[in-house]
């Protein structure tokens, strides 16, 4: 698409200096972090890449700054964005957004899943801060890329995992880290999403948007205003077929996105992560399932996660069910039936929580418990965070330190699911020690023309 020479002119960057308290909050969110950016009362200047769907919203939740470019592989998406922002400047290709970088601060990337990286790191390699969309990438290898390119930029990162600003989450992980319900040493974790790869009468009860079993042959007439080859990117090249665009159809395709394994485990795997410590596990389970397709992500599928021990914290077993799957204790109505929902099973009993609520059970055994004074802060919004860490230093609660480490965990559930084995995992080398047949699902490959490092 062709370029319009339209930009606002760059702030100047200032420097602040550091408090002890500044740094070691920021060390405990995931990375050391060095304040670079605007002051408190001046505005960013703000390059966002993805500006239809999800974009759309990112974009209206940081419009209170200085939206300086405007970037989208849909002509059409552009220019609708860009009548609320008129002197923004305007481009078809993220990689040629970079030609420009003295013109912003930060960047937001709300692309599909498949291209996150790609946009993401260039941003991070100039200095510039970065909120991505979650899942912060497509595979294991690039979120371990981001995290640690992140890490060495020392600027303001935040993976859109917006629940994890709100009161409920911070609730929760009082609760667990004071000790409410003893050593937790089993958690169980479901989504009732059942969006993939089933049967015509499945996808009809879940009320699926689109059913498709095998890859397309046909071709369709590509949209007005849409580059397809653009969008397709650093995936394998296929004639354009409604099945992928617009989203969220993409994301059930493993060239393009990972399926509710990565895509709500980022939200609901968030909460388990953030109250026990979590990083890398030891293994990985598949544990049912349909037999893995080779083009769709599935729509119901289990795998359970083994973790070490973390400081006083004992070993723990992490379940994850989608679709049809749940745990035994839901099945058997030992639990309330919630659609979804993180069971905590402590060595004293049991937190059952979702988005916006949770209970300690069983009921009777708590109904005089008196939970801790809070001591999480609460959140100033989850955009806003990324912001205000943008101008001042401090530290946002989703970096891209602690969201890598979410991420590849993530990725790893559909690995071992597609592999079909336990995996044996070893972070220090990114190999299932017992299962090379994993590595190409770690690491994609890339279409030609196409390269992230």
């Amino acid at each position: 698409m062709q370029e319009l020479p339209k930009c606002a002119n760059a702030i100047s960057r200032r420097t602040f200096l550091q408090s002890s308290a500044l740094a070691a909050g920021a060390a405990a969110a995931g990375f050391p972090f060095v304040a670079r950016g605007a002051s408190p009362n001046e505005k960013l200047n703000i390059a966002v890449i993805g500006v239809g769907g999800r974009g759309g919203g990112n974009l209206e939740s940081v419009s209170s700054e200085n939206i300086v470019a405007l970037c989208d592989v849909n002509a059409k998406a552009l220019a609708e964005a860009a009548k609320k922002f008129p002197n923004a400047r305007i481009i078809g290709d993220f990689r040629k957004l970079y030609d420009f970088a003295n013109e912003f601060d930060a960047v937001v990337v709300s692309t599909c899943e498949h291209t996150h990286a790609f946009a993401t790191l260039p941003a991070l390699q100039l200095g510039k801060h970065v909120y991505c969309e979650k899942p912060l990438t497509h595979d294991v290898w690039e979120a371990r890329i981001i995290r640690e390119a992140a890490g060495k930029a020392n600027v303001a990162t935040q993976m859109g995992t917006q629940i994890h600003a709100g009161d409920n989450y911070r609730r929760v992980v009082e609760l667990v880290q004071s000790g409410a319900i003893g050593p937790v040493r089993e958690v169980h974790v479901w989504v009732g999403r059942a969006w993939g790869w089933q049967s015509k009468e499945e996808a009809d009860q879940a009320k699926d948007i689109v059913f498709v079993q095998d890859r397309p042959k046909e071709a369709s007439p590509i949209p007005e205003g849409l580059d397809w080859d653009l969008w397709v990117g650093p995936a394998p090249m296929r004639p354009f077929n409604e099945v992928y665009f617009p989203g969220p159809k993409w994301y059930r395709w493993w060239d393009f996105g990972n399926g509710t394994m990565s895509d709500l485990g980022s939200h609901w795997i968030d909460l388990p992560f953030w109250a026990l410590g979590l990083k890398a596990p030891l293994t990985i389970t598949p544990e049912d399932g349909p037999p893995p397709h080779p083009e769709i992500a599935p729509a119901s599928m289990q795998v359970a996660y083994e973790y070490g021990a973390r400081g006083d914290m004992p070993p723990l077993r992490l379940t994850w069910y989608q679709g049809k799957y749940k745990p035994a204790l839901w099945n058997d109505g030992a639990i309330p039936k919630w659609d979804s929902g993180v069971l905590f099973v402590g060595d004293k009993g049991m937190l059952l929580s979702d988005y916006e609520k949770h209970s300690l059970l069983p009921e009777a055994q708590f109904k005089d418990f008196q939970p801790p004074a809070p001591f999480i802060p609460k959140s100033i919004g989850h955009h806003a965070e990324w912001i205000h860490a943008c101008k001042t230093g401090e530290p946002t609660t989703c970096n891209f330190g602690y969201a890598g480490w979410l991420t590849e965990a993530n990725h790893l559930g559909n690995v071992a699911y597609r592999v079909g084995k336990k995996l044996e995992w070893d972070p220090e080398t990114m190999h299932a020690k017992n299962a090379p047949e994993a590595d190409p699902l770690i690491r994609r490959e890339y279409r030609a023309g196409w390269k992230l490092v």
